[in-house]
């Protein structure tokens, strides 16, 4: 694997031009250390978005991956990934993680989902779609932006004017209990990360339009009450 530095050498103008979110790559680079992934592993990425968390793992590891998103086109991910050369490796997929999913029973290795996972898999339900499709050992490493501590219906008011019902934010508390509920896992860790301020600064200096509208909503926020909520489960 290359240095833990990786991120911060890497080409910025190629990460600022594909960020979705908190970057990302960052996210994985950190997620990396908890996670023991060896040579020849199938992985999903699941909700890749524009492939960094993908890039960075088909970078640092002779791995096979299905990059699976619902919102970025395979095609437009695909040269992205001939464009790293690591396309022989790389299979990019169109795909709604709420439907039924096109793989077999216990055909994956590990199943990554950062910055997306809030999306589709705040019920007990998703859980149970996934877990057969992991083998028994194998790992579900997700991460998701979150709160410090649940907000239940009182909302501070310096963010009231940028919550929206769908923002899917929780504690690790909050996921940690979610995924309790389901007996084909063992959770291994639920925390927090220690690159959130980072990510979300790489983030607010895109120059994406929805990166640009949340500046005001994370100077409002000034470091009080969102972080980043990494869980990791082995598949029984």
């Amino acid at each position: 694997m290359m240095s833990y530095n990786f991120t911060d050498h890497y080409d910025k103008t190629f990460l600022l031009k594909n960020m979705m979110g908190p970057n990302a790559m960052r996210i994985a680079e950190e997620l990396d250390a908890s996670l023991n992934i060896c040579p020849d592993m199938r992985l999903l990425d699941l909700g890749c978005g524009c492939g960094l968390s993908t890039i960075y793992y088909a970078e640092n590891y002779p791995v096979d991956i299905i990059a699976a998103d619902l919102w970025i086109s395979p095609t437009d991910n695909y040269r992205r990934f001939v464009e790293r050369g690591i396309d022989k490796r790389v299979t990019p997929i169109h795909i709604d993680a709420t439907e039924s999913l096109p793989f077999a029973e216990r055909y994956f290795d590990l199943l990554i989902s950062i910055d997306a996972y809030h999306y589709f898999g705040c019920d007990e339900m998703m859980l149970k779609k996934l877990t057969p499709h992991i083998k028994s050992g194998g790992k579900i490493a997700v991460v998701v932006p979150g709160l410090k501590k649940d907000f239940n219906d009182d909302i501070p008011d310096e963010l009231k004017p940028f919550w929206q019902e769908n923002m899917n934010l929780f504690s690790c508390d909050w996921w940690q209990t979610l995924w309790q509920k389901e007996a084909g896992i063992k959770i291994d860790c639920c925390r927090e990360m220690d690159c959130c301020e980072a990510a979300w600064a790489d983030w607010l200096a895109c120059p994406n339009p929805y990166a640009q509208n949340d500046i005001k909503m994370m100077a409002a926020e000034g470091g009080n009450y969102f972080n980043l909520v990494m869980i990791i489960a082995t598949a029984l």
